[in-house]
């Protein structure tokens, strides 16, 4: 079988280990994983390849499943992740990686130091992560997450309510965005005349969000 075809030719075997495709852990068991976003360029050769596009809409079941995140100290992103915000440690290799979740599944959140020990943040007004967003069941839920937030003295860079959601807006220790949101009930989101969906940004009253967690 051949291998794949990429930037113009085909990986030779002796190419550097770091240099291949996939995570250190899939290589590690032997697993080259050939979906690295940034990295692996398809050369589509029409005459063989007919590419078919969808017009039907993903399944409505699909999730965002989870994010992994490069950071500078594993320690120090787990005492935020896990210390302050409460997700649970489902597993961990040493000081390179651990894998981070809410309500036993197997991970919500990847963090590793493979290419990033040390590392500073990425310089502003380059591309990458956003943020990453955690919702969370219920308005008390959210407001707990306030707490939490106010006994670690960690400042938040905004609070909105988006019609849709209630959100809270903050930076890990790598200076990731990190939004923490609760949904509005879907039959309370407003909507335009024509009946899309027509989020806004108002400010998010902390007193009433923290009363919630007060009164659950």
């Amino acid at each position: 079988m051949r291998r794949p075809y990429l930037h113009g030719r085909f990986p030779s075997k002796k190419t550097p280990r770091n240099a291949r495709f996939g995570n250190p852990i899939d290589r590690e068991n032997g697993l080259d994983s050939l979906a690295a976003p940034g990295r692996i360029r398809i050369q589509l050769q029409t005459a063989r390849i007919q590419l078919i596009v969808s017009t039907q809409p993903i399944h409505p079941d699909v999730r965002v499943g989870h994010v992994h995140l490069k950071v500078a100290n594993l320690q120090r992103a787990l005492d935020f992740y896990c210390g302050v915000l409460g997700l649970e440690l489902i597993q961990r290799f040493g000081d390179s990686a651990a894998f981070l979740s809410a309500g036993g599944y197997h991970h919500h959140i990847g963090l590793n130091t493979w290419e990033s020990l040390g590392g500073p943040p990425p310089a502003p007004g380059t591309t990458g992560l956003y943020h990453l967003a955690l919702l969370y069941p219920t308005r008390a839920a959210l407001g707990d997450a306030l707490q939490r937030l106010i006994r670690a003295r960690i400042p938040l860079d905004g609070a909105s309510d988006h019609g849709v959601s209630e959100a809270l807006y903050l930076r890990d220790p790598d200076q990731n965005g990190v939004e923490l949101y609760w949904d509005h009930p879907r039959d309370q989101w407003p909507r335009t005349p024509g009946g899309q969906i027509a989020m806004y940004t108002r400010p998010l009253n902390l007193d009433s969000l923290l009363q919630s967690a007060a009164t659950a």
